[in-house]
């Protein structure tokens, strides 16, 4: 029997971390279909489109995955697709917490749909997508933390031609006279 697994998120945009679950779940399942989920109730960086056209460009070194979209609930897409497994990231205990109760209830939806968790490699225990957009909207460097051609589309957003230090601007503050100092003027 051939396992399918789906690795649903929003991938918006889509990180080094992310991609190391993809890679690693890709040598565990025969398929690894990478969903982006389209939620109209958020507003994101990037359209569905774009998000697919990254993601495909990012893992089009590795045969057996393929990157679509759906809407609604994902054990319904994983039923759709004839899919065994759900493929989560664990990055911290807090996400131990949220991911559990999704596999719960998803298992209340189909008794037929595992979730798999993979512990995050270390390296990117800290990294989120709203992270990198974060340190992208006030001009740092992303480089080290999303493909290279990700992050051209992050910077072009937000409107930086190319990566850069984020300055720390400060007004100078006249030094402060000591006490004696002042008790003799």
């Amino acid at each position: 029997m051939i396992v399918i697994a789906i690795y649903p998120g929003s991938f918006d945009p889509i990180t080094l971390g992310h991609l190391d679950l993809i890679q690693r779940g890709s040598r565990l399942f025969e398929r690894v279909i990478v969903a982006v989920l389209r939620n109209p109730n958020k507003m994101p960086l990037f359209s569905v489109q774009q998000r697919l056209d990254q993601i495909r460009l990012s893992t089009q070194h590795l045969p057996n995955v393929e990157v679509d979209s759906f809407d609604g609930l994902t054990v319904n897409y994983a039923q759709m697709r004839h899919a065994q497994v759900l493929l989560r990231g664990l990055r911290a205990v807090s996400d131990f917490e949220v991911e559990l109760q999704m596999a719960h209830t998803n298992k209340t939806l189909s008794t037929q749909i595992e979730t798999v968790f993979l512990a995050t490699s270390n390296e990117y225990s800290f990294l989120s997508s709203s992270v990198v957009k974060e340190i992208a909207r006030f001009g740092g460097s992303i480089d080290h933390l999303v493909p290279p051609h990700i992050a051209l589309d992050i910077y072009q957003c937000y409107n930086h031609n190319s990566p850069m230090l984020n300055p720390i601007s400060t007004e100078a503050t006249p030094p402060l006279k000591s006490m004696s100092a002042e008790r003799e003027a």
